[in-house]
């Protein structure tokens, strides 16, 4: 009834399903396959047509989607993607998986907002998926996909230490024993049933650890997994001609992930600058002033931590957060503007972290402590990751002035005719922005 393959779309058994399809070019082509199973599963709430993914391509979009709606709209209604859970769509789930892998892969940076995004969807799908198994089914299920995941060999900590170091997995959510994971009842009652004696050992076995350990510890494998795979096909991508089909969701993820997340983005304000209207509003990237077009192609290694950690961290956070900083007289913390920290989550830091991985080499390959030192700037103190209760641990580090980037970076300082009597990016910025929006209306 339940497929390895619909939990784990790198299993044996999903390789197979992707060896008897290999047809990329009927990506794009009516699934009816695809389209009855939508419509048959339980539960499946379907008010319009726009709803049916009708063929492979549409799935993976709206695959994708499923995650950014459930992560963001807080009406999140699972119905309308209810199909995504059905262990019938297992063989299309397992192309779809690869398919979205390559667009990825292909399209965006390793760091990039998309394919975190892709890689946690991956990990959310599979406790979703498991959570929908009768427990009666679920206790087997799993240790069936784990031995296959792990070749039947005993998990301990070093074969997780990807795992662990990349952050999906803590050591505190496991049971370690001599560098051995414990998993199995057996082994734990063999190990601490002296330990309780108020309590039933194998109570305490079902509270610790239980299924809930077995799926966590499945999905961040899953995750792993899938961001090794991506990083695999990126290495091979500059070897390999892109098929069209795949070049086609790529193209469609670049366009859909950002307006759908800033749609669920309501943290907005408004000022008067130097150039007239600073309202709050999507970066322009048409309009970055050359210096940080510059640094967002990245930086050789004798710039990158201040192009980086300096310019760029700052440039990005006061253009999308608070464009008049140079206009007031007020002081403002990045949650002043930013409320639950949503938009400098999920589109300031992944636009830094893309320009440190364009950097040669990547800015975080040999100096992944520069992460800690980007929060910071922002205002979060020393820490791995923004959280509203660090903040003003450190302050909010202003834009560099135009002054100090030639002195500092003058390899990244290409004026052009908007840079004229300019003092400062930000400055520079607004003024292209204007200059787009006179074009447009007279266009």
């Amino acid at each position: 009834m339940y497929k390895v393959s619909f939990i784990n779309p790198l299993s044996n058994e999903s390789q197979e399903v992707v060896r008897e399809y290999g047809d990329l070019n009927s990506v794009f082509n009516e699934n009816e396959e695809l389209i009855n199973i939508v419509l048959k599963t339980q539960n499946q709430k379907i008010s319009n047509e726009t709803l049916i993914p009708k063929n492979l391509g549409e799935l993976a979009i709206k695959r994708l989607n499923w995650y950014i709606e459930k992560r963001y709209n807080k009406n999140f209604n699972n119905s309308y993607y209810e199909y995504i859970l059905n262990p019938e769509i297992s063989k299309c789930d397992v192309l779809v998986f690869h398919l979205l892998s390559q667009a990825i892969a292909m399209k965006f940076n390793i760091t990039s907002r998309e394919t975190r995004l892709f890689i946690e969807s991956q990990g959310s799908l599979v406790d979703d998926r498991l959570s929908k198994i009768p427990p009666h089914f679920r206790s087997e299920f799993l240790d069936k996909v784990l031995n296959e995941m792990t070749d039947n060999i005993e998990i301990n900590w070093k074969t997780l230490k990807d795992t662990i170091a990349s952050r999906k997995l803590s050591l505190t959510d496991l049971i370690i024993d001599n560098g051995e994971i414990v998993l199995e009842k057996e082994d734990f009652l063999e190990k601490y049933s002296d330990e309780f004696k108020d309590r039933s050992p194998e109570r305490m076995y079902d509270i610790i650890i239980g299924d809930n350990v077995k799926e966590l510890l499945l999905s961040r494998i899953i995750m792993q997994k899938t961001e090794d795979y991506i990083k695999k096909i990126k290495d091979m991508s500059y070897t390999i001609e892109i098929h069209p089909s795949i070049e086609k969701i790529g193209e469609e993820l670049a366009s859909m992930i950002p307006e759908k997340i800033s749609s669920y983005n309501t943290s907005y304000g408004s000022g008067i600058g130097l150039f007239g209207d600073m309202k709050v509003e999507k970066l322009i990237r048409e309009a970055f002033p050359p210096c940080i077009n510059n640094t967002m192609n990245g930086v050789s290694s004798g710039g990158r931590n201040d192009a980086i950690v300096l310019l760029l961290t700052s440039f990005l956070s006061y253009a999308r957060l608070y464009p008049n900083i140079f206009a007031s007289e007020e002081l403002m913390k990045v949650s002043d503007i930013d409320k639950d920290l949503s938009i400098t989550e999920n589109e300031i830091l992944p636009l830094i972290f893309e320009a440190a991985e364009n950097c040669s080499p990547p800015l975080f390959s040999d100096q992944p402590q520069e992460k800690l030192n980007i929060i910071s700037k922002l205002g979060f103190g020393l820490h791995e990751k923004i959280n509203i209760e660090n903040e003003g641990d450190t302050t909010w580090y202003t834009p560099m002035s135009c002054d100090k980037i030639k002195i500092h970076l003058p390899q990244l300082c290409k004026p052009d005719k908007d840079c004229k009597n300019i003092n400062n990016p930000l400055s520079c910025y607004a003024r292209k922005k204007n200059n787009l929006k006179i074009t447009k209306k007279e266009e």
